[in-house]
């Protein structure tokens, strides 16, 4: 589930940061954990879009 892949991504982010990882590789965990997060959102709407077209 998304959720799921955003909390584990977050947390390798979170301990990357911490260890003092290169940042070449913090920069990639952001951007993979940002594209989840859009894809969150963008399932978000269309479960309302469609739930809005549905009970008209």
């Amino acid at each position: 589930m998304l959720n799921d892949e955003i909390c584990i991504l977050r947390d390798k982010l979170n301990k990357s940061i911490e260890q003092g990882d290169d940042y070449k590789i913090i920069y990639q965990l952001s951007i993979e954990l940002d594209e989840l997060i859009a894809q969150y959102y963008d399932n978000l709407k269309n479960n309302k879009e469609k739930l809005i077209l549905t009970t008209s």
